[in-house]
């Protein structure tokens, strides 16, 4: 039973791991809060897994609902799509090509969801596959362990909507017309994803190399870290134009002869790695020491090698083993 549920508990604490520890926003003493986080991030994200697996679905499956799931997160759980200023921090995230009638920010909405969709549940289900790759379009869990993540998953979900509001300064709450809009775009976009055919059409043309393929991960995803939010509707035209491309390139590549695991933990490995550098210049939720912050930098960032070394050596050895 263990070994078959392992690579869901691994899933399960990698992904808040790396959506907010290998980011930099919290330092190695936090990671008491992973207990908090595990089942909104992991839970999310084993989920949108399982649901992708059992249906066939594969990745793009995968991708639009973690999609679905990042606008559920951030205007109903956090509501930063909506708060002028979440938690009282002064971070300014909606003055950046603000849309005065819908109450968003455009920067930081694109931003955002991009985040959710690429970090906190593809590469971090990227990861967690190539470790067991034997086993990685299998389903990981039962319908008892499909129910308890489902209800701690929503009980977190409450409890961190209490949270962010109470802790909020004025109490924020977004508007009735916002939560509505949000929660339609939820369910079209999750329908998209039902809807998305599951067998694909051959490409033309061989696979580049995996290394190719991490280095053009590692490249489009160092640029959408590069691009600053004071360019306004400058940078969230940066933004769509890298998502299209990058989703443009990589679904083509995947459709030709010769493209495998590898290139699958390639482009998460290529992903990850912006995040453990993107971490060196992010300030810290917590604040916290300059030493502090730099010693969990070096930390999760070691602790990413060695995932990834340990992923690719069990990936390199299943592509070469006799079908």
């Amino acid at each position: 039973m263990i070994r078959r549920i392992a690579p869901a508990i691994g899933l399960y604490f990698l992904a808040p791991l790396i959506s907010e520890f290998l980011l930099g926003d919290f330092p190695y003493t936090k990671l008491g809060i992973i207990l908090i986080l595990a089942p909104m991030y992991g839970g999310g994200a084993l989920l949108i897994r399982e649901i992708a697996r059992r249906t066939g679905g594969g990745w793009p499956m995968m991708i639009t609902l973690a999609l679905a799931y990042g606008i559920f997160e951030e205007a109903f759980t956090t509501q930063t799509l909506f708060n002028p200023n979440y938690l009282g921090l002064n971070l300014h995230l909606l003055d950046h090509a603000f849309i005065p009638a819908l109450g968003i920010g455009a920067w930081w909405t694109v931003f955002v969801l991009t985040l959710h969709t690429v970090w906190s549940v593809s590469v971090s289900i990227g990861l967690a596959e190539a470790t067991v790759p034997d086993r990685a379009t299998e389903p990981w869990l039962r319908t008892l362990g499909l129910t308890i993540v489902t209800l701690l998953l929503i009980a977190v979900a409450i409890m961190m909507t209490h949270y962010s509001i109470v802790q909020d300064h004025s109490h924020f709450i977004a508007t009735k017309a916002q939560f509505i809009c949000s929660a339609v775009f939820v369910v079209i976009v999750a329908v998209v994803a039902f809807l998305l055919p599951k067998s694909r059409v051959q490409g033309s043309g061989s696979a580049p190399s995996p290394w190719i393929a991490g280095f053009a991960a590692l490249l489009f995803t160092s640029l959408f870290f590069l691009t600053r939010p004071a360019w306004g509707w400058g940078a969230v035209a940066c933004y769509l134009a890298l998502d299209i491309i990058a989703i443009a390139l990589f679904a083509n590549w995947s459709r030709r002869a010769g493209w495998n695991s590898l290139h699958r933990l390639a482009l998460a490995g290529g992903a990850a790695l912006t995040y453990a550098g993107h971490a060196f210049f992010q300030l810290p939720v917590t604040g916290g020491s300059p030493k502090l912050n730099l010693e969990s930098h070096i930390i999760f960032g070691s602790l990413l090698l060695i995932l990834l070394w340990f992923a690719a050596r069990r990936t390199t050895r299943f592509v070469a083993s006799p079908a």
